[in-house]
């Protein structure tokens, strides 16, 4: 019986996400509160001139390069505003970017052994007050959200090469320096 119950809490444990959980939620948040204080998010951030989209990220986003420090690390953040509807126009964004905001989706350099596999890339996806948006099963999407699946932040950026970002040939180096 022993066995069995083994074998079952493995399963449980297999079937557990890799993201999400309380660790990633405490993280978000200061990733979080990082972009309010660079005006990157939140009450008065500023903002960039928008450009076309495509899901699942919007159709406008404003895409900003920065660093910051979160827990004493330094590393490259890349934010991403996700605007809609489909059929948002420029014009409609920058006269009214609250009302077409869908969400604010974050990709942060987190230390080196954080995740090698995937450029020890921090994932979150926001919704415009500063909370964590969702998966359909209630698991707040932030950590390393998609490792090993079929969908999600990492499934799809692991195609955009070395640095798994679509938008820029960045240099990380350059993203860091003050």
């Amino acid at each position: 019986m022993a066995a069995a119950l083994g074998l079952a809490g493995m399963a449980i444990a297999q079937d557990a996400p890799m993201f999400g959980g309380e660790e990633d939620q405490a993280y978000a948040e200061q990733v979080w509160q990082a972009m309010v204080d660079q005006n990157l998010a939140g009450d008065g951030a500023i903002m960039s001139f928008p450009y076309p989209g495509t899901d699942p990220h919007g159709m406008m986003l404003e895409t900003f390069y920065s660093s910051a420090t979160i827990d004493g690390h330094e590393g490259a953040l890349v934010v991403k505003r996700n605007y809609g509807p489909e059929g948002v126009t420029v014009d409609q964004v920058l006269g009214s970017p609250g009302e077409h905001l869908g969400a604010v989706t974050v990709m942060f350099m987190r230390e080196a052994g954080y995740d090698d596999e995937t450029g020890n890339w921090f994932y979150a996806k926001y919704l415009p007050d500063g909370s964590l948006d969702q998966n359909p099963n209630g698991v707040a999407l932030a950590g390393l959200v998609g490792k090993n699946a079929d969908a999600g932040c990492i499934a799809c950026h692991q195609n955009a090469g070395d640095n798994y970002l679509f938008t820029t040939d960045a240099d990380m180096g350059m993203m860091m320096m003050e």
